[in-house]
């Protein structure tokens, strides 16, 4: 299997394992009203609100692998350059989105936790959520992975490498993260499926394109015919082998 292959198929895994930790975030999330001392303390306490949350930031971390696998997939089209912004973009966008998840998953966690306070749980947990750097940063970079998954998918629309309508799903997932926060728990958990159905598609059709031909630069081994002038083989003799691209 060559390097390329390599890259793609290990992007790939990333980009299913992601998938799966979309979902496992919002299925394994517990569902309490936060409105309440007794909702929040009892969802915010809990281990499993540390684990789902933990699983969202790893799948953040996962995601962009697997689009740089897909500016592997796409090499030497002219979607190759949309899709390495996709994966740029999508870093940038997770990086934004991750302190705030970090902040949710352990901040909020002490807050309702034995250690935390009696009193005042909610007044916390509203300072800690809509801290306006923090609300604005986490925005921000959850936009950025909406624009990222998009681009993706524009990009394998117009490569002839994947099927065209591999990244529709996966870009409508990530296109509605931020919306998906002001749903009900139903809702929530549909979106961690469709997101996860993206993921799944976009890795199956990644992988089938792992090993085929790539075009790319190779040096000439043969002799060259000369041209009706008779002087094809000097012209391409100013030359390096390896800058001449093979069609």
């Amino acid at each position: 299997m060559s390097t390329s292959a390599t890259r793609i198929r290990a992007g790939t895994a990333a980009l299913a394992a992601a998938g799966v930790l979309f979902l496992a975030y919002p299925a394994l999330r517990p569902w309490h009203d936060e409105g309440t001392v007794a909702g929040a303390t009892a969802s915010m306490s809990s281990t499993a609100w540390v684990a789902a949350h933990f699983f969202a930031m790893l799948a953040f971390i996962l995601m962009p692998l697997g689009l740089l696998a897909l500016r592997a997939a796409l090499a030497a089209t002219r979607a190759e350059p949309l899709a390495l912004t996709a994966a740029v973009l999508a870093w940038i966008g997770s990086g934004l989105a991750l302190p705030y998840y970090g902040a949710e998953d352990f901040g909020l966690h002490a807050i309702a936790g034995s250690a935390g306070p009696r009193t005042g749980l909610l007044s916390l947990v509203h300072a800690v959520r809509y801290q306006p750097l923090a609300l604005t940063i986490f925005g921000a970079g959850l936009l950025l992975l909406a624009a990222a998954a998009i681009m993706a998918a524009i990009a394998v629309w117009r490569s002839p490498v994947l099927p065209r309508a591999s990244a529709i799903l996966f870009a409508a997932g990530m296109a509605l993260f931020l919306p998906q926060f002001f749903s009900p728990a139903a809702v929530r958990i549909g979106h961690g499926i469709l997101l996860a159905a993206g993921s799944f598609i976009l890795a199956a059709a990644l992988w089938s394109s792992a090993d085929r031909p790539r075009a790319g630069v190779t040096p000439l081994t043969g002799g060259l015919s000369a041209d009706v002038s008779g002087n094809g083989a000097a012209q391409a003799a100013r030359y390096p082998a390896e800058w001449r691209i093979s069609s």
